[in-house]
């Protein structure tokens, strides 16, 4: 009786060493598990990867949504900012429309085509002032023969000046209050004892007092183009002079004319003037070999 029991309890100490070694055994072991591994070195304990292993799945997925969603910003100015930043369509962002860059080309080449720097003509001017010029004398450069900020106020001096280069000329002024006027005539500049009209039908007179540039041509209704002596430089006449210049080429006056149609060029009939331009002619080649 008692070498039956010793037997069965020999068994049972058999069977729970071997349950308790399997257990005890790395390929049953949760710390072991992938799982339990991943989440153990992160610093998570197991018993809370069990409790909150549903919530984890989807925190996974939503990160993975958050990660392909773009950003939100509060307005426009700061995504548009933020996109640039983090390189998102950058190419569309930086893009100029072919149209735009070649407006932009082409108004940077007319304007090289000055020699110098104008008080006054800007690119838009410039583009409406060639498109009146001689056909002579278009895809010249534009060379400045005379400037009152440069060589002094002194109508003498510009009539001096003009002779540097013979052939169609634009005279170029202002006034303080911000129009800008003008005519075409030839140069020399030729002074006369007497009142003596000169020039020709393609003297014109142009202003921007009207917003845009605008351009008059001589009507036919007589040929006082202009006159040129020591102590005036006046254009147009039949009623009064449609433009003309004291010797000092300080003060001006400006008012209807019969010769091109035009009312006042100017602010006032009576001005001062800010600054006067001369621009002559020459094509590149001449201008660069001299």
């Amino acid at each position: 009786m008692h070498a039956l029991k010793d037997k069965v309890s020999q068994k049972l100490s058999n069977i729970f060493a071997d349950s308790a070694s399997q257990s005890a055994s790395p390929r049953y072991s949760l710390a072991n598990s992938p799982k339990a591994r991943l989440h153990s070195n992160s610093g998570k304990t197991i018993s809370s990867y069990f409790s909150s292993g549903g919530r984890q799945s989807g925190n996974e997925n939503e990160e993975e949504e958050s990660e392909s969603r773009p950003p939100k910003h509060g307005n426009g100015k700061n995504q548009a900012a933020t996109m640039i930043s983090s390189g998102q369509d950058k190419d569309t962002a930086l893009r100029v429309s072919p149209e735009v860059e070649s407006d932009y080309d082409e108004g940077v080449k007319q304007i090289e085509e000055l020699t110098e720097s104008s008080a006054f003509i800007s690119a838009n001017l410039f583009e409406f002032l060639h498109a009146c010029l001689p056909n002579i004398v278009r895809g010249c450069k534009w060379i400045l023969l005379y400037s009152t900020l440069k060589h002094g106020i002194s109508l003498r001096t510009l009539l001096r000046r003009s002779a540097d280069l013979p052939g169609p000329c634009l005279l170029v002024a202002g006034d303080k209050q911000g129009a800008v006027f003008g005519a075409m005539l030839e140069c020399p500049l030729r002074t006369t004892p007497k009142r003596k009209y000169q020039g020709s039908n393609q003297t014109f007179m142009f202003t921007t007092i009207y917003g845009q540039p605008r351009i008059f041509r001589p009507t036919g209704a007589n040929r006082y183009y202009y006159m040129c002596m020591n102590e005036l430089l006046a254009f147009g006449g039949g009623g009064s002079f449609a433009l003309c210049l004291d010797e000092d080429l300080l003060k001006a006056t400006s008012g209807p004319s019969e010769t091109f149609g035009n009312e006042c060029l100017a602010s006032s009939t009576e001005f001062e003037l800010k600054n006067v331009e001369l621009w002559g002619f020459a094509h590149a080649s001449r201008y660069l070999s001299s």
